[in-house]
This record gives structure tokens, sequence and C-alpha cells, in this order.
């Protein structure tokens, strides 16, 4: 439609409960309903960060193109996270399906509600693997760094991060 501003928007989706490949693709179906997936990585087998006393997580980005704001994306990401089974506040507890608003744009949004880019990103292999797949040029607004310069001065690397083969 004419007139009408897209954004770029990268969400990281991870699920390490129940059928967990099956589990991103019923989220990216979910998502589809709503935004226009323009990008989806491989997905990747990560170890949990937090409390490793949990299920290894299956991991991917997805980039999609929307005219929602922000708080749209955190509302839908929600809310797809309660249809799919998630308890709230399960911060570092096994879950079905974890989606996270990466970057909205360029935009830089610190709320307490929403902080974007995701505050943790430049630390998290999970994240930074499969986005570098789909977007390794992206500059992060904050830090002012692509996503594979942030990739390349990760602390320990890329360990724990495999790409699943199977599909």
């Amino acid at each position: 439609m004419a007139g009408m501003e897209y954004t770029t928007v990268y969400l990281g989706l991870g699920s390490n409960l129940g059928d967990r490949k099956d589990n991103l693709e019923k989220a990216l179906d979910y998502l589809s309903q709503r935004l226009r997936i323009t990008a989806k990585s491989s997905i990747y087998d990560t170890e949990a960060m937090e409390n490793r006393e949990q299920p290894r997580f299956l991991n991917m980005v997805c980039q999609v193109k929307t005219i929602f704001k922000p708080q749209d994306i955190l509302m839908l990401a929600k809310s797809i996270e309660r249809k799919m089974g998630r308890q709230p506040n399960s911060h570092n507890d096994p879950r079905p399906i974890d989606i996270d608003i990466l970057f909205y744009g360029d935009e830089i949004i610190d709320t307490p509600e929403l902080i974007i880019p995701h505050a943790s990103l430049p630390n998290r292999a999970f994240a930074l693997v499969p986005m570098a797949e789909i977007a390794p040029n992206v500059v992060h607004p904050v830090t002012k760094k692509t996503i594979s310069t942030m990739l390349a001065e990760l602390e320990n690397g890329i360990q724990g991060v495999m790409k699943v083969t199977c599909t």
C-alpha cells in the first residue's frame, strides 16, 4: 500500500521444551499470519546460557517487514508464547517458545517493558550466529558494530552453537 512505512525487524526464536523444531515452525506460522517474513536463518542447536540444568535449545532468527510499532510486535510475541504454552515469568526456565525482538530498524528503545536492540545480543552466540547468516552487515545502533564484527569479537567464540543439518 502506498505511503506505508515498512520497518525491517529481526526476531530471535528459541525452544527447549517439547518438539523443539515443531515449536519453531509453529511460531513462524503464527508470526507469518501478522508479519511478512522475508528471511529465515538455519536452525541451531545451542546450550542454555544462564540455567544450564535444562535441555538444549533450538534457535533461529527471522527477518520481517512490518508496519507494526515495536510495542505491537512485543504484544504479538507474548501472545504467541502464551498460546504455545509458555508460562509467565519463566525467564530462565525451559520453555516451548521464546520470541525476542533483536532489532527494530535502527531504533533504540529503552523502556521498562522493552529494550531494543536486545540488551544481551552482543554476548549471545545463539542469536549472533543465525543473525550473521541472514544479515551479517546490519549495524547495531548502540555499539555501531556489524553483526559479523560482534560475532568475531565474542569472548568465548561460538562454542555450543551447532547448525542442525537434518531437515
